[in-house]
């Protein structure tokens, strides 16, 4: 697989999450937070939704264990998907 780009993952989170018509692809920050009141506000039930639109697209799974490092931020899910894609 050849490497994901950061901005390919932000496009995956969009349509994942049907978050499209709330905000477009540049006002999400590749380093800000996803979840909780300073990011996304992102909750479990879409942590779930993240990890199986990864597993669909990039054919990587999330461990309940890195869930929480992983789902950081967008770089974040882009350096995971790069390291154990590749």
């Amino acid at each position: 697989m050849s490497a994901v780009s950061a901005e390919d993952v932000r496009e995956m989170v969009l349509d994942a999450l049907n978050l499209r018509e709330e905000y477009d692809a540049d006002e999400i920050d590749l380093d800000g937070a996803l979840f909780g009141d300073e990011g996304l506000g992102l909750d479990s039930l879409d942590a779930l939704q993240l990890a199986v639109a990864m597993e669909e697209k990039y054919d990587v799974r999330v461990d309940e264990e890195q869930g929480q490092e992983v789902f950081r931020s967008v770089r974040s899910i882009t350096t995971f998907i790069n390291a154990v894609g590749a």
